[in-house]
């Protein structure tokens, strides 16, 4: 791809960085955006910058936030022995937008992958752990994408668990094999957390 401007070209290469954009498609953002105010891109190179410079990950369960501890693990209404096990917070917003699950997440940042050289100290499983050694969590709800990445995760996260008294749990196959939690609908979603299963019951059944 041959441009007249080397402004330009470096514009189109940093937007083909971003997942999903190929040349063409970045091509055509950069000449949109030189098409709007300048004003308009401006606020959101600024969005950008901000997000990148001030964004936190909650010490609690990890999930973005503008805050120290997100609204979620902040909020007293919300059941501290019921735990959801996700793998970042698209699927945090996912479920939240079904409006069934009232209790509190654990946002992995990943899955088990070693063909990508994910491997589990690169997750947050040791103070997941931590938390279900502590005492006050009852529950833990798989909630992770029905891959083999996915059930890997499971599986080792459930190992590690081991001798507790914790009860896990997965959300029921309602969600295609392969599908991502962020793709589901609403209502499917929030059938598969409240009719979940014992965890127990999905390796005997794979």
């Amino acid at each position: 791809m041959e441009f007249s401007s080397k402004l330009l070209e470096n514009a189109v290469y940093e937007m083909s960085q971003l997942p999903g954009i190929g040349k063409r498609t970045a091509l055509r953002l950069v000449l949109h955006l030189l098409r709007q105010p300048q004003e308009q891109t401006s606020n959101l190179s600024q969005a950008l910058f901000k997000l990148r410079q001030e964004i936190k990950f909650c010490t609690s369960c990890h999930s973005i936030s503008d805050v120290a501890v997100c609204e979620i693990c902040s909020n007293p209404k919300r059941d501290e022995s019921l735990v959801c096990v996700v793998e970042d917070i698209r699927d945090v917003m996912a479920i939240e937008n079904t409006g069934q699950y009232k209790g509190l997440y654990h946002v992995l940042g990943g899955k088990i992958s070693p063909m990508e050289g994910i491997g589990p100290q690169d997750l947050t499983i040791t103070s997941l752990v931590t938390k279900v050694k502590q005492g006050k969590i009852a529950e833990l709800i798989f909630a992770l994408s029905s891959t083999m990445e996915g059930d890997t995760t499971n599986f080792y996260i459930y190992k590690q668990l081991e001798g507790s008294a914790v009860k896990t749990s997965t959300i029921a196959r309602g969600i295609a094999v392969g599908d991502e939690l962020e793709y589901a609908d609403e209502v499917t979603l929030g059938r598969s957390i409240l009719n979940r299963i014992p965890f127990e019951n999905s390796i005997k059944a794979s």
